[in-house]
């Protein structure tokens, strides 16, 4: 709103000293980022104290984990802090009709919402188990489609490759040094060479033109299995205190970079990669959700005072799987986001490995070997008697080093 309202003094000649920064997308990212963590600190506390008075509390199931009693009652729902913390700043700072931009608020009322009321219902039932799992897919998969159907064809959507032809090369007009605007299904594959992976390609039996035509047959599935993957992985690793929101930090800082560099003509130019055109504002946008998670990250250590429930961990999947797609960063996701891969995969291994062993041994001898002592797998490093902050800071130790070689990516082909 308030770039709008420069551009509107602007066009009538009115100059307010200091007010020509808003042009900047450094400037406004900056200003986003510090109201969004003011907002989330400064009001977190009342709405934890408003979720207390509510009695939203979290029902804990017992599992046998130590200090885990101790968490009951502790306020839930609080990814209503990162929600409006982000939200506020992104309209008074983004270019709101940006086509990205709406994507990504799109995304964080939709995720948020079913999250909510995925707690909203296991309040209500005094129960674990709240919206049905298959509402919640329905929930993702309708997210995937908004996403994926934007993404191939709104025309606002485009990429801006570099001339192979290093003569074309113009040190004064950088702009002449890329190709006129198109529009193609590709995404970046790191430690490629030629690092451009076309979505087209896998129609290999039909003619270019046929493929490219149809390539959205091919990209919607794989958006909606990446954005209800990245959720369903962020729900999973918020199992203790901190864990979700730390390792998202490092996950949205990666990608806030990403987006910089990429909506930036002379650093695409520098660096060699696709300019993405627009993709400036989702800087701020990205930068936004750091400051409010970093806020409520502080009230999330151990011991948390504030649990994000699935209204937070459910929309900073969906948000970062979203990001991630039109960043053309989707092939980076198993490693950016391994954490979250990695205790998907502990929870798949854990159920696999055990309907073998019973099959095969028996329940008894299935229910004593199992693959890990509990799973997702910060559970089990719980019962193999670490505390729980050991655990996340060693976890968030690990995210920035998969974020380090993210980055790397940008020049190792």
């Amino acid at each position: 709103m308030l770039y709008y309202l420069y551009e509107y003094l602007t066009s009538h000649g009115i100059s307010i000293p200091g007010l020509n920064l808003l042009r900047y997308i450094s400037f406004r990212a900056g200003l986003a980022v510090l109201l969004s963590l003011f907002i989330a600190l400064v009001f977190g506390k009342k709405i934890i104290n408003f979720l207390r008075r509510k009695q939203m509390g979290e029902l804990v199931r017992d599992l046998g984990l130590e200090g885990q009693k101790q968490k009951e009652g502790t306020p839930t729902m609080g990814g209503i802090i990162i929600i409006a913390s982000t939200l506020i700043p992104v309209l008074l700072f983004t270019k709101i009709t940006n086509v990205y931009i709406i994507l990504l608020v799109v995304s964080v009322i939709w995720m948020g919402a079913i999250g909510f009321l995925d707690d909203y219902l296991k309040k209500i039932k005094k129960n674990k188990d709240g919206l049905s799992g298959k509402f919640k897919i329905i929930g993702q998969v309708g997210l995937g489609l908004i996403v994926g159907i934007t993404m191939c064809f709104h025309s606002d959507v485009t990429i801006k490759r570099k001339y192979a032809d290093p003569q074309t090369f113009n040190r004064n007009n950088v702009e002449k040094n890329f190709e006129p605007e198109k529009k193609e299904l590709i995404s970046t594959v790191p430690f490629m060479k030629n690092n451009e992976f076309d979505y087209s390609k896998i129609l290999f039996w039909k003619d270019d033109t046929d493929a490219e035509n149809w390539s959205w047959l091919v990209f919607i599935p794989i958006v909606i299995f990446i954005v209800t993957a990245v959720s369903n992985g962020a729900n999973i690793t918020d199992g203790i205190d901190g864990l979700a929101a730390g390792t998202s930090v490092v996950i949205l800082m990666t990608l806030a970079l990403f987006a910089y560099l990429s909506g930036n003509i002379i650093f695409a130019n520098y660096l060699n990669i696709m300019f993405l055109p627009n993709m400036g504002e989702a800087t701020i946008f990205a930068l936004a959700l750091v400051g409010a998670v970093i806020g409520f990250f502080w009230y999330n250590t151990y011991p948390a005072q504030v649990f994000m429930g699935d209204t937070g961990s459910l929309m900073l999947g969906g948000v970062i799987a979203v990001l991630a797609i039109i960043l053309r960063k989707e092939l980076l996701i198993p490693v950016l986001c391994g954490i979250f891969l990695i205790e998907n995969i502990s929870v798949i291994l854990q159920v696999a490995v055990f309907k073998y062993r019973k099959k095969k041994y028996g329940l008894e001898y299935a229910q004593n070997n199992r693959l890990f002592k509990m799973s997702p797998l910060h559970h089990h490093y719980q019962k193999s008697g670490y505390h729980e902050s050991k655990i996340v800071n060693r976890m968030i130790i690990i995210g920035v080093i998969l974020a380090i070689i993210c980055l790397i990516t940008l020049k190792i082909r």
